[in-house]
């Protein structure tokens, strides 16, 4: 069977008249709108990313933008996207790609992945959306879609694979146009329909040629699957510290941060975590503050 031919054309008719108007996707984008995106993207809904995406690249238009301020305001507009360290990288990125490319995104997938913080999928993601070429962009969705249509069940490996990699590459169009429009289709697919929980598959474009369906949709077969958990972790306590900073016009002094969470020992070193990720400063005064 030709998979292409199989496959693609009507996961692209479906994208046409289903996908999303989102900002990084429209014609006038511009790859570090792009690159923006897909970082706020990682483990962060469509949702959440939206008005802060508008507003960092409303401010910062350009990665020269970003690089001309001191990398704690990009901390403190990252806001509650959660995972903070992304600000740092993009910051980084921004430096470098204007230290290095003469302030634009540079269009090589190996320039994209030589970027501070940009891993493989993110390069891929940057060169197929941003410049319309031929590569395979395995994230979350798009793995997902790809087991179940394919291989017939129901999650992909947790880790992702070289044979994964090896069909996604294998299903991609000839032309590196459509290839990069079947990437983000696939990806629409499986944000939109081919879904984690709750598949909505009478909406399927493929429904007829999904391996997991024709079997009857049989159940994971691994180990549990288990959701992230937040309420009292490390995380929801250094999210509360860096508010604290993000709010703040002038460094604070200890005792502002010692109110937002109770436990000391779990406080203490959720805040030396914070000054080891270099999203605090640890001030000579006794204060802190965001990374000048």
């Amino acid at each position: 069977m030709n998979t292409e031919s199989a496959f693609t054309a009507p996961i692209l008719d479906w994208y046409d008249a289903n996908a999303r108007d989102l900002p990084w996707r429209a014609p006038d984008a511009t790859p570090w709108g792009v690159l923006v995106s897909e970082i706020m993207l990682q483990q962060t809904p469509v949702s959440r990313v939206l008005p802060v995406w508008d507003a960092w690249t409303t401010r910062w238009p350009t990665p020269a933008a970003l690089a001309a301020e001191p990398s704690g305001e990009a901390v403190r507009a990252w806001g509650r996207l959660g995972y903070p360290r992304r600000a740092l990288r993009l910051h980084e990125a921004a430096r470098t790609i204007t230290e290095r490319h003469g302030g634009d995104v540079p269009s090589s997938h190996a320039d994209l992945l030589a970027l501070p913080g940009i891993g493989a999928y993110t390069a891929a993601a940057v060169a197929s959306f941003a410049f319309r070429q031929r590569h395979a962009v395995l994230d979350t969705n798009v793995r997902r879609v790809l087991a179940r249509l394919l291989s017939g069940v129901e999650y992909p490996p947790k880790t992702q694979t070289k044979a994964e990699v090896k069909l996604a590459e294998s299903l991609l169009p000839l032309d590196p146009p459509t290839a990069a429009r079947w990437a983000v289709a696939v990806m629409e697919l499986g944000a939109l329909v081919c879904t984690a929980r709750s598949p909505r598959c009478v909406d399927c474009p493929v429904i007829d040629r999904c391996a997991w369906h024709l079997t009857g949709r049989p159940a994971y077969d691994g180990p549990p699957r288990r959701g992230q958990t937040y309420a009292g972790t490390d995380r929801q306590c250094r999210g509360r510290l860096l508010a604290v900073l993000r709010d703040a016009v002038e460094p604070v002094e200890k005792p502002a941060l010692d109110v937002v969470w109770s436990d000391a020992t779990q406080r203490e070193r959720a805040l030396d975590t914070l000054i080891a990720d270099g999203l605090v400063d640890p001030l000579e005064d006794g204060r802190y503050a965001l990374p000048g």
